[in-house]
């Protein structure tokens, strides 16, 4: 994303353990969404999602179409987590959302991590 100053920002949604990233996306209790520009976290807000609990309520295309509205409502770029479904790495997919899983540790540093290898290509 490209800010009114030209600089060049990623926007980066990380599901939380506390301070660190957490375990199923799609069933995350808790994510971060984190502006990062060049290499440094300017905006972290932390969203008590509760996926955890919707995740068995309802069909799968409506706990997808919850999540799909919180990426949109946060213009999110790239997600880091710990795992992922096939079924929702595919929506990400088709979104044009990166999806960085398998990653542990400190969740700021995944951000930034994740923001660098979005902005590289990698």
């Amino acid at each position: 994303m490209e800010r009114e100053n030209g600089a060049v920002s990623t926007v980066v949604a990380v599901n939380l353990s506390g301070s660190l990233v957490g375990g199923g996306w799609g069933r995350a209790q808790r994510i971060a969404v984190a502006t990062v520009d060049a290499g440094t976290v300017t905006d972290w807000v932390e969203h008590d999602v509760r996926w955890d609990l919707a995740h068995d309520e309802g069909t799968e295309g409506s706990h997808h179409a919850r999540i799909v509205r919180f990426l949109k409502d946060n213009a999110v770029e790239v997600v880091v987590t710990g795992h992922m479904g096939p079924p929702m790495a595919r929506m990400l997919g088709t979104m044009g959302i990166r999806a960085m899983v398998d990653v542990t540790g400190d969740a700021r540093a995944a951000a930034v991590t994740a923001a660098g290898a979005a902005s590289a290509g990698d």
